[in-house]
């Protein structure tokens, strides 16, 4: 846990807290991280009985739902399918996250289960997040060049904003020339295959991110989810110039409504205001956004305990159902006024405002 990383330190007051853009020279709480730990052994084992019916549930719900869109004669009806197989498969696609941070045999099963159904179906298997998550974590790495989900965005263009969402429109159709033509392509043509690794098999936003070719036991996972996602792609290719592409189409609706509801959750997930130096724990904290209750939406655009991201930045293994409880401990141990406090906002429209107004200020 990051948390628990530095506290061999001398401690640091909350008075030392910087703002803004000058987070990068924030002391260390020593008092917040330490209550991180201390507050939260008893709840830091993920619980089968809540990881294994709440991914099957979403992933059940969200193709059942995307069936009703693609069959339902009622356009309204079909809408509203669409629209509740967009939350669902969210839903189920953001359990990527957790693969990334659990322990590999806590869960016995899981990642090889999420991925047949939903990973490989959705052509973002769990390669493309784990082994490159980690990093935006590490210590030295977040907020710099070398961290593949960061962007200084709250410092860019007014344009660069839409560009981001447009983005994410267009991913599934990317995801489907990948799979369906670019890797096999690959396997004869070696160095597209190596600008494939590189360049378009993580989910990340910097894109000076090059990503290192796989080794070892990871390599062998990533071959055979490779190859499960490839043979999707063309299968679904295949199928369709056969028998017509509507179904694929509405598929691909679905998926980039949830591509542009990550995009957005993406966009508050942090306050994006670092230039690229490197930052404490507690800087990283106070540059990342946690919205807990009240906020009633937020369970729908940031889903398992995405809601609790900068808490997440202090204890990156707590498992999502958690994370809920660990909020609770740490506002009542540590108050109102601390540094804590401070990464807490009240919902998602104020923290697109706050970003927005920022790319508008002069440069």
């Amino acid at each position: 846990m990051i948390a628990s990383d530095i506290l061999e330190t001398p401690a640091t007051t909350p008075s030392g807290v910087a703002s803004g853009r000058s987070l990068a020279g924030t002391p260390d709480d020593k008092d917040m991280l330490r209550a991180a730990v201390d507050l939260t052994r008893d709840i830091a084992t993920a619980q089968p009985g809540i990881y294994w019916p709440d991914m099957l549930a979403s992933a059940t719900l969200g193709y059942a739902a995307l069936a009703g869109a693609i069959l339902l004669a009622s356009p309204w009806a079909a809408l509203a399918c669409g629209v509740l197989a967009a939350l669902a498969l969210y839903r189920a696609l953001l359990f990527i996250h957790e693969l990334t941070h659990i322990h590999k045999n806590a869960l016995p099963g899981f990642r090889l289960v999420w991925n047949l159904l939903v990973g490989i179906p959705m052509l973002t298997p769990s390669f493309m997040y784990e082994g490159v998550h980690t990093l935006h974590h590490a210590r030295t790495r977040y907020g710099t060049a070398e961290d593949p989900e960061y962007l200084p965005l709250a410092l860019m263009k007014p344009w660069s904003l839409p560009v981001f969402l447009i983005s994410a429109i267009l991913l599934p159709l990317a995801l489907l020339i990948r799979s369906g033509i670019l890797v096999p392509l690959g396997v004869v043509i070696p160095p597209l295959r190596t600008l494939v690794w590189e360049r378009a098999s993580a989910l990340a936003i910097n894109p000076a991110f090059r990503r290192r070719p796989p080794e070892g036991d990871f390599a062998r996972m990533v071959f055979w989810q490779e190859l499960g996602a490839s043979a999707w792609a063309i299968f679904l290719l295949g199928w369709s110039a056969t028998h017509g592409w509507r179904p694929l189409a509405i598929g691909l609706a679905v998926i980039s409504a949830t591509a542009v509801l990550n995009q957005i959750r993406t966009l508050v997930a942090h306050l994006w205001e670092n230039e690229g130096d490197a930052m404490t724990v507690t800087g990283q904290y106070l540059d990342s956004v946690n919205v807990p209750p009240p906020a009633l939406l937020a369970p729908l655009w940031a889903p398992v305990g995405l809601r609790y991201h900068a808490l997440h930045h202090l204890l990156p293994s707590m498992p999502y159902h958690s994370l809920g409880e660990a909020h609770r401990r740490l506002r009542a141990q540590l108050g109102g006024k601390s540094t804590y406090e401070q990464a807490n906002y009240p919902g998602l429209l104020p923290l697109v405002g706050r970003l927005a107004r920022s790319t508008m200020g002069a440069r």
